[in-house]
């Protein structure tokens, strides 16, 4: 398999889908059931998805992760301005949008260093540790499906 066609399925059949149903979903279950079923979804993927070994399940398991592993951040602008005033909204979306993007860009090198340090299944398994834990995170949300904004 070439990397130039697992980076367009992960892309074109994973990412985009999921970052375009994420609000879709969103409108009708909920905001925060959303979340949780997205980062549910992408904790239980990325073990599964270590686990392949054939091609054919590399690229379905690896876009089904793209798909819930990437389609939730697109909901942070949503649930983002129905949590803040507008009187604070939007120094608050920079801030909290910029702060995760600046912590995320650290994620390649700690997921490269632990798996050059121990191995590769613990690289995946922080992966799937983290979406969990942001998981537990957003059964913390409110929920904010028609809320009126000020």
């Amino acid at each position: 398999m070439q990397i130039t066609t697992l980076l367009l399925v992960l892309n074109l059949v994973g990412m985009f889908p999921g970052y375009i149903t994420f609000g879709w979903i969103a409108e009708k279950f909920g905001r925060k059931r959303s979340f949780i079923v997205y980062l549910l979804c992408a904790a239980i993927l990325v073990p599964i998805y270590a686990a392949a070994r054939s091609e054919w399940s590399i690229m379905v398991l690896g876009a089904l992760v793209a798909f819930f592993g990437t389609g939730f951040f697109s909901g942070s602008g949503l649930i983002g301005s129905e949590l803040f005033p507008t009187r604070i909204r939007a120094l608050a979306l920079g801030f909290t949008y910029n702060g995760a993007r600046t912590l995320s860009s650290l994620a390649p090198y700690a997921i490269g260093r632990l798996a050059e340090s121990r191995n590769l299944s613990w690289a995946f398994s922080f992966s799937a540790v983290s979406f969990l834990l942001a998981m537990l995170m957003a059964t913390q949300l409110p929920e904010t499906k028609g809320k009126v904004l000020e």
